[in-house]
């Protein structure tokens, strides 16, 4: 069974591929931002099934917008992130949105579970954050880029003009730094 390689191209490549509106730009957006549009839209729409829909009608907009985007006024994903924040935040100001939040609150058990569930993710980010902050500034500007702000590696490197394989090295080293300093701080200390 074969594996489907995931399809990337350098930016200057991709917005002349959907400039041409050649499908293979089309599945490379997709593959490429896909998972970081969505958590853009997921910090505002918690609801899953309605994060993807918007997600799915964001490609929509700007693949019908792409004119618009000017790549002298900024980088692709930032225009992108926009457009994902504007149509997320336009979903919970809609008239359909508000009323079936109505509805769900008829079952607050749901509700107090899934809360819960959220408030876990929360305490586990702030978590992860706090480790983040003691990292050296060269690594913790980096992994602020690509977990909490979507950055692609490419992206990082391209945004604080520095050589990708230097950005791949400070990741591997944050994350060392991290491990040790979870393991450090939270093992059972020896009496």
């Amino acid at each position: 069974m074969g594996h489907k390689r995931k399809l990337t191209f350098p930016e200057g490549h991709l917005i002349k591929l959907i400039r041409e509106r050649h499908p293979e730009g089309a599945k490379a957006l997709y593959h490429m931002y896909s998972g970081s549009l969505y958590g853009v839209i997921s910090r505002i729409i918690t609801d899953e099934v309605l994060s993807e829909d918007v997600l799915q009608e964001c490609f929509i907009k700007v693949w019908h917008s792409f004119d618009s985007y000017d790549e002298n006024r900024g980088r692709l994903y930032t225009w992108m992130s926009n457009i994902a924040r504007n149509m997320a935040i336009d979903q919970l100001r809609s008239k359909d949105f508000r009323n079936s939040q109505q509805h769900q609150r008829i079952s607050e058990s749901y509700e107090e579970f899934y809360e819960d569930e959220v408030s876990s993710v929360n305490v586990d980010m702030r978590f992860l954050r706090i480790g983040a902050n003691r990292l050296p500034d060269k690594e913790r500007c980096i992994i602020d880029l690509i977990y909490y702000q979507g950055y692609t590696h490419c992206e990082a490197a391209e945004e604080l003009q520095i050589p990708l394989g230097t950005i791949k090295t400070r990741i591997i080293r944050a994350i060392k730094r991290l491990r040790l300093h979870y393991a450090l701080e939270y093992l059972p200390k020896a009496s």
